[in-house]
């Protein structure tokens, strides 16, 4: 069996073992990689990056969390992790973006130039989501109506929960599918 290795990278505020992002990185592992699930070096500092900054800034701890892997690797990223999809074009990886910030340029570019394929996840409130610009990307996709940034969608916790349900069975068909067929 190829050995197999997942780089889970948060978001700016609640780390690796947030909701979407663990369901994403178990999802790889009951698949049999290994995850490698990364801490930001300074996480009070994310806050405050302008969108000019949050690449370069994103790209040196990735690179790192890379550092030894071997055989087949995936990125996942929730939102500020999705920053490293400069680093994802660069080795051709593939990908699980949640919530990428689709008005940035810079983010946007490395998507357009990332030859392997990733999976994007958004949700129709979030105003960082871009639907039109997200099916242009590729053709891996989870949208979800009326979810916000962190998917959560209006009306009782239980309808959030379920969303949940449905981005971890994303990841799931994307890797049986797409990546790991």
């Amino acid at each position: 069996m190829t050995s197999r290795t997942v780089v889970v990278l948060p978001g700016g505020q609640f780390g690796p073992a947030s909701p979407l992002p663990m369901y994403a990185g178990d999802a790889a592992e009951q698949r049999g990689a290994d995850v490698i699930r990364v801490w930001w070096d300074e996480p009070d500092r994310t806050l405050t990056l302008t969108d000019d900054e949050r690449g370069p800034w994103v790209l040196p701890q990735a690179t790192r969390a890379l550092e030894g892997t071997e055989g087949e690797v995936l990125l996942i990223g929730k939102s500020l992790g999705s920053y490293a999809c400069h680093l994802a074009a660069e080795r051709a990886l593939p990908a699980v973006w949640l919530t990428p910030n689709l008005g940035s340029p810079w983010m946007v570019d490395g998507l357009r130039r990332s030859t392997a394929p990733f999976l994007l996840v958004g949700g129709t409130a979030d105003k960082l989501w871009d639907p039109v610009l997200a099916r242009e990307l590729t053709p891996y996709l989870l949208e979800v109506p009326d979810a916000d940034h962190g998917m959560y969608v209006p009306g009782r916790l239980a309808a959030s929960a379920a969303v949940l349900g449905q981005v971890a069975t994303a990841v799931e068909d994307f890797l049986d599918q797409v990546v790991w067929r």
